[in-house]
């Protein structure tokens, strides 16, 4: 354990500070400190000595160097060892145990104005600096990168009286890096504005330590501002596998954004409950049935404010995660009262257009695939056309086959996914896991429709699916043997369209 015994505080923001520079003074830590925070401490009638009397310089340059000294930095970087120390007293130069910073707000600043020289202005330079050499000299100082961690010293100085544990000083080490790295990535976004480097830009923003990865053996970091897409009302943190499924959830009910009252339910990015209806109850109810014993740990999305009576069936389940576009108040504080279910509202359905993935020593790059097919797109290929009622499922079908892992097969019926086979080595067993599933939850396949999210290259799948009632086929079409399926469909009285989109989701 090692107790602070001075300490360096330039902050921006004040909030939260008075009792904790209170603390300090009753603890007996000098304080050292620069312009307003300095002026701050004063007014709380606690000695501070300024750093200009330190350095024996002033702020200078409009305040751009107050800090970025020796004198500073040297009781800052210097280990606690005898060759430093006896550098630090050749140089009278004090140890310094604690910093505390709080950077120029640089994102709100870029949010709140055009003003280049402004935002230029906030770019914080001996913040930084403080905050690196401090957290790179743990095993002696404390640092305290940003007020987010104000409530982390107070409580360590109420429970330990001023002294720290290298445990102590290693955390916030570690959040020190990460609040430096996240502004440094936010001035790279505002000077990588407009250019080629699209990849870099995509990948990071800002950096979020998740409890671990897709499983506890795998540490894990999530890239991204999460706070932009999501308003978190309640639950536990974000897990990766958490991220994974979410935003699964957020591509397929982008599809359903302009459709009537429409919940899906998904589990491990698979929907295998999806359904739309008059009344956002109705759509839940349907989405259920679709397969109730998935449905358990699943991730539920939909796209209406969630009503306080959808709101009581959900509770009845164990579910990780529900995003909606808002909460009805009533509903809210229901779903609330289990601590660890996260309730999600989404403020942006936003895909990005380009899309990233880690693979052998490299990383793939691709367009998103953010194609949805209209009635336009249908091209009928057999003798017999499909119904008006049959085309509006068979584009649900083919909205749920979209977000199906390759081999997929979606069966549809009345704007509810009833039967669903997905990651299947052939097509052929995603049809007949298809149709076990629907079989399975009661379900009859007379009149119902089908996608696929890719070609047959032999009839076997339409053969397989007239057998079990299924009356209409949507597929891309451009395989050489397409005329062998449709050959089928036009001898036993099925309709087949090609969209000529192929949708293999790997």
């Amino acid at each position: 354990m090692k107790k602070i015994q001075s300490a360096l505080v330039s902050v921006y923001s004040k909030d939260g500070l008075e009792p904790i520079i209170r603390q300090l003074h009753e603890f007996g830590v000098k304080l050292y400190s620069t312009g307003g925070t300095h002026a701050y401490i004063q007014k709380l009638e606690i000695p501070v000595e300024a750093v200009e009397n330190l350095t024996s310089y002033p702020s200078i340059l409009d305040g751009r160097v107050k800090t970025l000294h020796p004198k500073v930095f040297g009781g800052i970087l210097a280990r606690r060892e005898e060759e430093h120390l006896a550098q630090l007293r050749q140089y009278e130069i004090p140890e310094i145990d604690l910093v505390i910073v709080d950077l120029y707000p640089f994102e709100q600043t870029v949010a709140e104005t055009d003003d280049e020289a402004e935002i230029i202005e906030k770019i914080d330079i001996g913040g930084v600096s403080l905050i690196r050499a401090a957290a790179k000299n743990y095993e002696s100082v404390v640092v305290i990168p940003s007020k987010e961690e104000y409530p982390i010293l107070q409580k360590l100085l109420e429970e330990k009286q001023g002294f720290t544990s290298v445990k102590d000083r290693h955390e916030l080490a570690r959040r020190a890096f990460k609040v430096s790295s996240n502004y440094d990535i936010a001035i790279f976004n505002y000077f990588n504005e407009g250019t080629a480097d699209v990849a870099f830009k995509y990948s990071i923003h800002r950096s979020d330590i998740l409890r671990y990865g897709e499983n506890p053996h795998q540490n894990g970091v999530f890239f991204g501002d999460f706070d932009q897409i999501f308003d978190k009302l309640a639950g536990k943190a974000i897990s990766y596998n958490n991220l994974v499924d979410i935003d699964a959830a957020v591509q397929l009910m982008r599809e359903f954004l302009q459709e009537a009252p429409t919940f899906a339910i998904l589990k491990h990015t698979n929907a295998c409950g999806v359904a739309t209806r008059p009344t956002l109850l109705e759509a839940w109810q349907a989405a259920l049935a679709c397969d109730a014993t998935s449905a358990f740990g699943g991730i539920f999305v939909c796209n209406r404010s969630l009503d306080l009576a959808t709101a009581k069936e959900i509770d009845e389940l164990f579910y990780e995660v529900v995003i909606a576009p808002d909460f009805e108040p009533d509903a809210l504080t229901l779903l609330s009262a289990k601590k660890n279910r996260i309730l999600l509202k989404i403020k942006d359905y936003f895909v990005r257009p380009r899309s990233f993935r880690s693979l052998l020593n490299g990383v793939v790059e691709q367009d998103t695939d953010l194609k949805i097919e209209t009635a336009a797109d249908l091209k009928t290929v057999t003798k017999k056309a499909p119904t008006m009622s049959e085309i509006s499922d068979l584009l649900f079908a083919n909205k749920c086959c979209k977000h199906l892992k390759s081999n997929a097969i979606a069966l549809v019926k009345n704007h509810q996914l009833i039967g669903m086979g997905c990651g299947q080595p052939s097509r052929i067993d995603a049809l007949k896991q298809a149709i076990a599933k629907a079989q399975a939850f009661g379900f009859d396949l007379t009149g119902a429709v089908m996608a696929s999210d890719a070609f047959f290259p032999f009839p076997d799948c339409v053969e397989i699916a007239k057998g079990a009632g299924i009356t209409a086929v949507v597929q891309p079409g451009g395989s050489i043997k397409d005329q062998d399926s449709v050959a089928y469909c036009d001898a036993n009285g099925q309709a087949m369209v090609m969209t000529g989109i192929r949708h293999f989701r790997h």
